[in-house]
């Protein structure tokens, strides 16, 4: 073919470059519809995976009330005052928008009268870490920082309130030691894990809050936001509400765990009170308490740990104390059942027992005359118990308190339960290199030397006293599935239970008895006192015990108090118990003044008064 001129040739090649350019096109569209159509569910779910983060938001904890239902622990809103980084960024270095933040926290500090909770560091860290989360710069504000706030007519970018769950304790102190405290979860992070941040739960660490934590946790929810390529915030894609853990009720009553606690303010001890029927604990009082709802920071814990008084220890189940006196009723079991000594044995007491070249001295400097058993028990004699441990010899001692549970732990279900100390040849080698003596026997026979016992322990005690041996494991949450846990029958006659049982009544209820205060109009009781004596010989400090049941016929409840740096048991615990039973019974103390009765004289040298 010819051309017959340059412009034919001109509009061939104009035609060749159209028909290249449409099949360019033709393939750019095919690309797009390929990227667009056929790829686009794949390449959205890549951008997704880039852009969309997944945060963690926490459960709410289930609330603890007690047994009859009261409110003890419970959640409620902290208001936080929140700045959302990504409406505060700055262009160029970041340190330009850490600046900005730090402008607008000291500006909200002035305006609101509170100095701010964080530092430039913190500030650096959450960018670092949490950029797409709200940074907290104050957290539970008080109502007249919000309204001091809301009323100064400043606008403030970027800000708002964030509202958290707090963990609040509206009887303040009451059952502190018991109830315990939350803080923050530690972030720790699982492989399977599908979340990008987290908002910390509050976790237990003490107490009921830390014991049951597993079912008090709630289940956490879900937001989906959207970031983009920096890093920052700009949507909200979806959210999953966080669900509320299991309520717990406990055993305690908050009506007697009250008054116990009124009954320690100013005194450092313990009261428990059990229900000698199924072991439910229904006071446990330590004292000096705290109050949970404050432990908000680590420098408030902190200054708790360092409290000389140490109000974070738990006395009832954590306190290892001398029983004293309080232990001879196990003593007395002891030698009836197994060490050949009857209801009718006698030994004398003329104000001492002389082993070798010590004395251990009796309250009654001038004796107590030839005394039988259930007479000893009521007047708290160290002679006789100081003859009677030997003619029983340790070993059976040991063994009753060993099957009893002296030395173990209850199995509350609490923390830092102390075991006690039952003491033997073994242990005494071990720890002092030396072996086991009968003066070692006498000091355990009247509850001193290396014996430890725990409130909570002798609680039980004097419950398994009146019910006539029956141990039940010590129960602080109640279930719907479990009645009482029975962990040991104590196979102690008839005739032995009548002589301990009668001593520990007389105790109580005859007007020479060494725990008559304790007695209440109309509910007879048994019980037993003790000052147990600690400290170096020349500089000897006592501790005042009582433990008690009631009612006699059919016991109910067994108590135990501990007043350390105390008088006696008889002067100032048992008051004391006269208040708590009189309450447990709505009855009245016989003795409402305990000034009213003069005491039996303390000993001013020896191991133990009453």
């Amino acid at each position: 073919m010819e051309l017959n001129s340059p412009l034919d040739g001109e509009h061939l090649r104009l035609r060749i470059a159209v028909v290249l350019m449409f099949v360019a096109l033709l393939f750019l569209a095919g690309a797009l519809w390929r990227v667009q159509v056929v790829q686009g569910s794949e390449h959205a779910e890549r951008l997704d995976k880039q852009s969309i983060r997944r945060v963690r938001l926490p459960g709410l904890r289930g609330v603890i009330r007690d047994r009859h239902g009261e409110l003890l622990a419970d959640n409620r809103p902290g208001y936080c005052m929140a700045l959302y980084v990504e409406e505060l960024r700055q262009a160029g270095r970041w340190d330009r928008t850490i600046e900005e933040i730090e402008r607008v926290i000291n500006e909200l500090s002035g305006v609101m009268g509170v100095r701010p909770d964080v530092s430039r560091d913190d500030v650096r860290t959450h960018i670092r870490r949490r950029l797409p989360l709200p940074f907290l710069a104050w957290r539970d504000l008080p109502p007249e920082a919000l309204a001091r706030w809301a009323e100064s007519g400043v606008s403030f970018p970027g800000v708002d309130i964030h509202i958290e769950p707090l963990r609040e304790y509206p009887r303040g102190t009451l059952a502190a030691h018991v109830l315990g405290y939350v803080g923050r979860a530690r972030l720790e992070h699982d492989e399977d894990d599908p979340y990008h941040f987290y908002m910390p739960d509050m976790q237990g660490k003490f107490g009921v809050e830390r014991s049951f934590d597993a079912r008090l946790a709630g289940v956490a929810g879900g937001r989906l936001i959207r970031v983009d390529a920096s890093g920052f915030k700009y949507n909200e894609v979806a959210e999953r509400e966080p669900q509320m853990g299991e309520d717990i009720r406990l055993t305690l009553d908050a009506r007697l765990q009250e008054l116990a606690e009124t009954l320690l303010v100013g005194q450092r001890g313990a009261v428990v009170m059990v229900d000698a029927r199924n072991g439910d604990v229904l006071v446990m009082a330590s004292s000096p308490t705290f109050n949970p709802t404050s432990i908000r920071s680590r420098t408030a814990l902190q200054a708790l740990n360092q409290d000389p008084d140490k109000p974070l220890f738990n006395r009832a189940i954590s306190g290892q104390y001398p029983p004293g006196s309080t232990f001879k009723p196990l003593v007395a079991i002891a030698a009836l059942e197994n060490g050949g000594i009857t209801a009718d044995t006698h030994y004398p007491c003329p104000g001492y027992f002389a082993l070798g070249g010590v004395r251990f001295r009796c309250w009654r400097r001038s004796g107590h005359g030839s005394i039988g058993m259930r007479k000893s028990i009521e007047q708290s004699c160290n002679t006789y118990f100081c003859q009677l441990g030997l003619k029983c010899g340790y070993d059976r001692i040991y063994h009753m308190a060993d099957a009893f549970g002296f030395g173990h732990r209850t199995g509350v279900a609490l923390n830092f339960e102390a075991r006690g100390l039952l003491p033997n040849d073994s242990w005494k080698r071990a720890t002092l290199k030396d072996g086991w003596r009968s003066g070692d026997t006498c000091n355990v026979s009247i509850g001193q030397g290396a014996i430890l016992a725990t409130p909570l322990q002798m609680a039980l005690f004097a419950a398994a006293i009146g019910n006539s041996g029956q141990v039940y494991t010590p129960r602080i949450v109640t279930d719907p599935w479990e009645e009482g846990n029975l962990a040991q029958k104590m196979a102690w006659s008839a005739s032995t239970m009548d002589t301990v049982r009668g001593g520990m009544f007389d105790v109580i209820e005859a007007e020479t008895g060494t725990g008559r205060r304790a007695r209440i109009a109309g509910v007879s009781m048994g019980g037993k006192t003790g000052t147990a004596e600690y400290g170096p010989r020349e500089a000897r400090k006592k501790h005042a015990w009582m433990i008690a049941f009631a009612p006699f016929e059919a016991t109910r409840y067994g108590v135990a108090i501990i007043l350390e740096d105390a008088d006696s048991g008889g002067r100032d615990a048992a008051p004391r118990i006269a208040k708590l039973m009189a309450c447990a019974f709505n009855s009245t103390p016989v003795f409402p003044d305990p000034a009213a009765e003069a005491a039996p004289p303390a000993v001013a040298a020896g191991t133990v008064t009453l």
